[in-house]
């Protein structure tokens, strides 16, 4: 007689608490995409009538990267959407300020109307330019962005009190309470099912032309040949910086880039979804505290993507993990986390949250992660040993009070203890050192 088939659960094969974590958080991937869509229509409806009372303000309808984004996440940090000026940005004047703040690393400018040259007039009325002294040969005045995200704001108003009067959004479906904040951004509180999403509706103009600094940027290892030129080759957006300046935003570029590291094999996007669910969940205390963002963790899978680029570098969930964890220690440790395309501005630069407590729960959960990786009731039970031992839990403690130990010797250590790297790494290592020493000064040394 033939033996007894085993029971279905005898024969399921056990998943390991990583993948099983990655599971439950690609579970809720597609319904956080459905929200944003929807949240993003009631939206786009609202930006269509601004457009029909003031055809200067365009709705832009290529927004497949934010949700693709969005699902990625499990913060509810708020969301950009981006309005595009109708202009043509390459006829405009674009001056840098007599006084810069180099410090910023960003690149900021005035808006110039030139004096020659049609097809601006809609530009120069007072409700959104200020004209120059008549002894300026060039240009007659500037596009300010204050005065756009007034009459923009006044627009959302009135475009949102003529949806719900004609029942083209459903009531209760947007909060504009928000709208009252002087600010760089206008706020709106969209609800999608039971999920409320935060929008920031910021102006933009969209430029043809690079900026000069990423001129010199070239091909990096870790993304799919000619990718990072193709990308960077659709140029920059401004955005509002100040009242009077706008700054070049490098935001859609970069979420590009991410997609680009979507389209390739292995746990890259992965393992960012599980930092970034761990984050928030035990870094911040389900988003009560501040501390990193979705931005600072996906800068540093950009950085974690170029020095460990080998396919073979992310094949395994638990060693791609660690990879940006070892990248983000290195980065809390020094208090300098350089922007990708920007490598002059540290994105950990200014008063923020306290970088010395992040380290310690980064460092707690690179020693301990299994504490971390519970979604529902079933995982609370009583928590595992440490995985990582006492040694290698007090060598992660040392940078915190002295950042001098991030030298390539000590990443050597740390690629030995953790044994999920390959025997190159140490040179990537070093190829991390030499990108972060030969930036200019990041914010100074801490006291």
């Amino acid at each position: 007689m033939p033996a007894p088939a085993l029971p279905t659960s005898a024969m399921a094969v056990q998943v390991p608490l990583w993948h099983h974590y990655l599971q439950a958080i690609r579970s809720r991937e597609a319904p956080r995409a459905q929200d944003f869509q929807r949240a993003e229509n009631v939206l786009l409806t609202v930006l269509e009538r601004v457009h029909a009372l003031d055809p200067r303000f365009i709705v832009d309808y290529s927004r497949g990267l934010e949700a693709f984004q969005f699902a990625l996440r499990s913060s509810e940090d708020p969301m950009d959407m981006e309005v595009p000026l109708w202009v043509d940005a390459e006829a405009l004047l674009i001056e840098e300020p007599e006084a810069t703040q180099p410090e910023d690393g960003l690149e900021l400018c005035h808006l110039g109307v030139p004096r020659e040259g049609a097809g601006l007039e809609r530009w120069t009325t007072e409700d959104t330019f200020t004209a120059s002294s008549e002894g300026d040969a060039k240009c007659r005045g500037h596009i300010v962005p204050s005065k756009v995200l007034c009459v923009l704001k006044d627009l959302l108003v009135a475009a949102i009190v003529h949806c719900k009067h004609h029942s083209l959004i459903a009531p209760g479906s947007l909060n504009a309470a928000s709208l009252r904040e002087e600010q760089l951004h206008l706020s709106l509180l969209v609800s999608s099912g039971w999920r409320t999403i935060s929008f920031h509706v910021v102006p933009v103009v969209r430029r043809k032309l690079g900026a000069p600094a990423l001129e010199g940027v070239q091909q990096m290892p870790g993304f799919p040949e000619g990718s990072l030129r193709r990308i960077l080759s659709q140029g920059v957006d401004l955005v509002p910086a100040s009242a009077q300046l706008w700054r070049t935003s490098t935001d859609y570029l970069l979420t590009r880039l991410l997609g680009e590291l979507g389209s390739l094999q292995g746990h890259r996007l992965d393992s960012l979804s599980i930092l970034d669910r761990v984050n928030h969940e035990s870094w911040r205390d389900s988003g009560r505290t501040d501390g990193l963002t979705f931005g600072h963790l996906k800068m540093v899978l950009l950085w974690a993507s170029v020095l460990f680029p080998a396919p073979e570098d992310w094949a395994e969930l638990q060693g791609a993990v660690y990879r940006l964890l070892v990248v983000l220690l290195c980065c809390l440790a020094t208090r300098k986390l350089p922007h990708f395309l920007h490598p002059q501005r540290n994105l950990l630069q200014g008063s923020g949250p306290d970088l010395g407590a992040i380290y310690q729960r980064v460092e707690g959960f690179a020693s301990q992660p299994e504490a971390a990786l519970r979604i529902h009731a079933t995982h609370l039970g009583r928590s595992p040993p440490p995985r990582i031992g006492s040694g290698l839990k007090a060598l992660l403690q040392l940078p915190a009070s002295d950042p001098t130990y991030w030298a390539t010797a000590y990443f050597d250590v740390l690629l030995d203890k953790f044994q999920v790297f390959n025997i190159q790494d140490k040179d990537r290592i070093s190829a991390m050192q030499s990108v972060f020493q030969k930036t200019r000064t990041l914010g100074g040394e801490e006291s």
